[in-house]
């Protein structure tokens, strides 16, 4: 079983439990919790699983159970999943964990990494968003499979001596000819895994330490303005590694999918991404075969 494990911003939300055991679902906008309540999808973790699990059921590839909680800020949402996961990592008995934004909290962090490596068949471990920041704040950035980084973070994994990426030096620019520099000072800093999805203008797959390939096409500018559209690629290769896709051919064919699939909706700067992904199920489908035969 796969999971999804990150936070919404909703200070009235407690954890979930029951989205662990039962599957949740995505309607008219709203991701759909099976304990009767529903958040909208605009960003962030909502996006992410929402993309995952419409994915999942468009290719027939079982679902991601949910591990979420509500946090503004205040990190107690956070604490309260890092200690539950670090408590139940046995029992889940996860095939892999995609995490995303939590509070950024080193201790707690460590914790559940060394719950999760103590496993008799340790998961395949996916890291977007505050998650890859903790995860290099605490030194054990080599020890997940994938991190999928927009340009700016990926400047923020190469500084060695940032504590989060708003305080990443100015020298290190963030531009797609900066990419090769970055990537190489974040590796030999073990700041990263070997298999990344460097998100932008152009995609950089990094294969087992190498950049094994650059996608450009096709492109949609106003893409560049709808926020949740780099969470919408790191939902998808979460599906497709949930559907036992191997990892750089699923990172592959993430970030093209991301890119057909708004040149099959041409949004515009004002599209959110929840249009987006109204349409993906009925984009997956008509390509399911090209998806799969993907390489």
């Amino acid at each position: 079983m796969w999971y999804i494990t990150g936070t919404l911003p909703d200070k009235d939300m407690g954890f979930c439990e029951a989205a662990t055991r039962a599957p949740s679902s995505v309607r008219d906008g709203m991701l759909h919790l099976p304990d009767g309540s529903a958040v909208p999808v605009q960003r962030g973790t909502a996006a992410l699983a929402a993309t995952a699990l419409l994915a999942c059921e468009a290719l027939g590839f079982e679902p991601p159970r949910l591990l979420l909680a509500g946090d503004i800020g205040s990190g107690a949402g956070s604490r309260a999943l890092y200690a539950w996961l670090t408590e139940h990592a046995a029992t889940l008995a996860p095939s892999g964990l995609t995490f995303h934004y939590l509070f950024p909290d080193v201790d707690w962090h460590n914790r559940v990494l060394m719950a999760i490596q103590a496993l008799p068949s340790p998961p395949l471990l996916v890291a977007d968003a505050g998650f890859m920041y903790v995860a290099k704040m605490s030194g054990y950035a080599d020890a997940y499979d994938l991190f999928t980084p927009d340009l700016g973070e990926m400047a923020f994994l190469a500084d060695e001596k940032a504590p989060h990426p708003f305080y990443t030096r100015g020298f290190l620019l963030a531009e797609e000819e900066d990419i090769p520099g970055l990537l190489a000072r974040a590796q030999a800093h073990g700041n990263c895994p070997a298999n990344l999805i460097i998100k932008g203008r152009a995609d950089h797959i990094v294969c087992e330490g190498r950049l094994a390939a650059t996608i450009k096409e096709p492109s949609e500018p106003a893409m560049e303005c709808i926020g949740g559209t780099g969470d919408l690629v790191t939902g998808l290769v979460t599906a497709l590694l949930a559907g036992g896709i191997p990892l750089c051919r699923a990172s592959l064919a993430a970030a093209r999918l991301a890119r057909l699939l708004a040149r099959y909706c041409a949004p515009d700067p004002g599209t959110q991404v929840a249009q987006l992904l109204a349409r993906l199920p009925q984009f997956l489908q008509e390509h399911a075969e090209a998806v799969l035969a993907m390489d």
